[in-house]
C-alpha cells in the first residue's frame, strides 16, 4: 500500500515511531529525576536530568552522560 511518500510502509508512521522512541529513551531519566527530587529539590533534579539529556543529544551514551553530570556535583549541588 502506498501512503504518498516513498518511505512509508504499512504500519510505519514516522511521527508516532519518533514519539515512542523519544519517550522510551527519556523515561528512565525522568524516573531517576523524580526519585532524585525526593532527596534534593525539583530544581536540582530537573537540572540534572536536563544536563543528562543535553549530553545524550551531543552523542554521549547514557552511562557516560549520567556519570559525567554526577561528577559535576559536590554535596548535591552544582555550584
Amino acid at each position: 500500500m502506498y501512503y504518498g511518500h516513498p518511505f512509508h510502509t504499512r504500519g510505519y508512521n514516522p511521527h508516532t515511531d519518533l514519539k515512542y522512541e523519544t519517550l522510551n529513551a527519556v523515561k528512565p531519566f525522568v524516573e531517576y529525576g523524580l526519585k532524585e527530587a525526593k532527596y534534593t529539590s525539583y530544581s536540582h533534579a530537573l537540572t540534572e536530568v536536563a544536563a543528562i539529556a543535553y549530553l545524550l543529544g551531543k552523542g554521549y551514551d547514557p552511562h557516560t552522560a549520567y556519570h559525567t553530570v554526577e561528577s559535576w556535583e559536590k554535596n548535591e549541588t552544582f555550584y
